[in-house]
């Protein structure tokens, strides 16, 4: 099995910055760690899941939504097996639940992600 534990979600005012992470754990990823790709996507209230970033084991290995380039830059820590987005010039539309994902292939689509973490709140006010 693969776990994720995200952390790192709260409250900021629009312009501001939050880090998230993403632990994953398990005899499946930790098995082959090199083979998983770690994704991030959001929920906002009455929308549907979008892609936020994706990263692979290799830093050159990266992902980003048109929506968040420029914003927010994704980074792993292999020896730990945690990915950070870094969340930056936040706007109340990033309001949404985030969500980290794993899977074995770099991609947008939510449909090549096998593994979820149970999600954590990020709130921008105006």
């Amino acid at each position: 099995q693969v776990q994720l534990v995200e952390s790192g979600g709260g409250l900021v005012q629009a312009g501001g910055s939050l880090r998230l992470s993403c632990a994953a754990s398990g005899r499946i990823f930790s098995s082959y760690a090199m083979g998983w790709f770690l994704g991030w996507f959001r929920q906002a209230p009455g929308k549907e899941r979008e892609f936020v970033a994706a990263i692979g084991w290799s830093d050159t290995m990266k992902q980003y939504a048109d929506s968040v380039k420029g914003r927010f830059t994704i980074s792993r820590d292999n020896a730990k097996n945690t990915v950070y987005p870094q969340m930056n010039s936040l706007k109340p539309e990033d309001t949404a639940v985030y969500y980290c994902a794993a899977g074995s292939r770099l991609s947008g689509s939510s449909r090549s992600y096998d593994y979820w973490g149970q999600g954590t709140q990020v709130t921008v006010s105006s």
